[in-house]
């Protein structure tokens, strides 16, 4: 795959004039890439505004470590394109789908199993794009690492979900490809493996990924040759196959089959937190991100998650609502200052709230 491979194709006056059509008539637009991501958030009823031919590389400079890329590209495409320069998207974005679109990715501004150590997706955000509600192409930031031109609009469009604007392009850091990687599995209880996370947390280790499942403690290695070997001599364990990181990831991993009567979800938490008090079998918890990210299958209610997680200072979001018939709203209801501000700002950007409406809980 290299850079030509990629389908070239500028199709944003064309959606600037869509854009423009649905804010004269207040249509309502339903923003779809590859629409691997549509389960994620509330269902949105629109015209649909189709981005997936909107896709290329603007340019990329391997040197500076800056990409910049059409949103509705497909994220196995891009990738590639980055290993042939032995570079990387530092976040590690989940692909739930081959279709999966870079602009849903900022969109949903989901990261992989690196994010503790690497940074989340609105990190690595350097500029954007982005067509305004009356249909105007507008630009944000830049291609350079550091922006303090002005509000910084771009970063607030990573997981904004297509509810502000119309992302068209985004520019990115990207980081280089570690020298060595080695990912290994040791046998330990929950308990214990808490504690040694965090003990291991404390030192500078090449640690880039952590995660525990039902007596086993997963880690990944990565950076220079003689400090993963070190590690990994110290650490001991049995090797384990890199592709069970993006297992993880993409929730390809066995653990992600639920029940017929059973929801998935993602509680978000300090680090460090100590095993919450659910009525929940240990083997339908998965820890990833070191403990601060676990993955729950559960017939419990919305309310008895979220009570435990807003205790220690966490929040709870389904993956699957639809299985609940719809009762468990997908995210956190915000507090009120929060809301306000969320409210206020979809007004500023979304006047008639044509962008995704409803997907989140600042949409009106």
């Amino acid at each position: 795959m290299t850079e030509r491979a990629i389908a070239d194709r500028d199709i944003a006056d064309a959606l600037c004039e869509q854009v423009r059509s649905a804010y004269d008539a207040r249509t309502p637009l339903r923003i779809v890439g590859g629409d691997t991501r549509a389960f994620y958030g509330r269902p949105v009823e629109g015209q649909a505004l189709q981005m997936a031919e909107h896709s290329g590389i603007v340019s990329y400079d391997p040197v500076e470590l800056v990409v910049t890329v059409r949103a509705g590209t497909r994220l196995s495409d891009l990738q590639e394109v980055l290993a042939e320069k032995h570079q990387m998207l530092g976040f590690e974005p989940p692909m739930f789908g081959e279709a999966s679109t870079i602009g849903g990715a900022v969109a949903t501004g989901l990261s992989g199993p690196r994010r503790p150590w690497a940074g989340a997706a609105r990190d690595f955000v350097l500029g954007t794009r982005i067509i305004t509600q009356e249909g105007k192409l507008l630009r944000f930031g830049g291609e350079v690492m550091k922006n303090v031109a002005g509000y910084d609009l771009s970063r607030l469009m990573a997981g904004a979900q297509g509810t502000l604007g119309v992302l068209t392009d985004i520019s990115f850091k990207v980081l280089p490809i570690p020298t060595a990687t080695h990912s290994l599995r040791l046998t330990i209880e929950l308990d214990e493996a808490l504690k040694k996370l965090a003990e291991l947390g404390r030192k500078p280790l090449p640690i880039t990924a952590a995660a525990w499942h039902h007596g086993e403690l997963f880690l990944r290695l990565e950076g220079g040759k003689s400090s993963v070997a070190a590690t990994q001599a110290s650490l001991g364990g049995k090797p384990l196959d890199a592709s069970f990181w993006q297992e993880l990831r993409d929730h390809a991993h066995a653990f992600f089959t639920c029940s017929a009567d059973q929801s998935l979800w993602r509680l978000s938490l300090p680090p460090n937190t100590a095993p919450l008090v659910l009525d929940i079998p240990e083997a339908d918890i998965f820890y990833d991100w070191a403990g601060s990210q676990r993955w729950v299958k559960t017939t419990l209610d919305a309310s008895t998650l979220r009570d435990a997680c807003s205790a220690v200072g966490g929040h709870a979001t389904c993956y699957t609502p639809q299985l609940q018939g719809g009762a468990a709203d997908p995210f956190t209801p915000l507090n009120t200052v929060v809301e306000k501000y969320h409210r206020n700002l979809k007004a500023e950007l979304d006047a008639h709230g044509i962008f995704n409406p409803g997907r989140l809980y600042a949409a009106f």
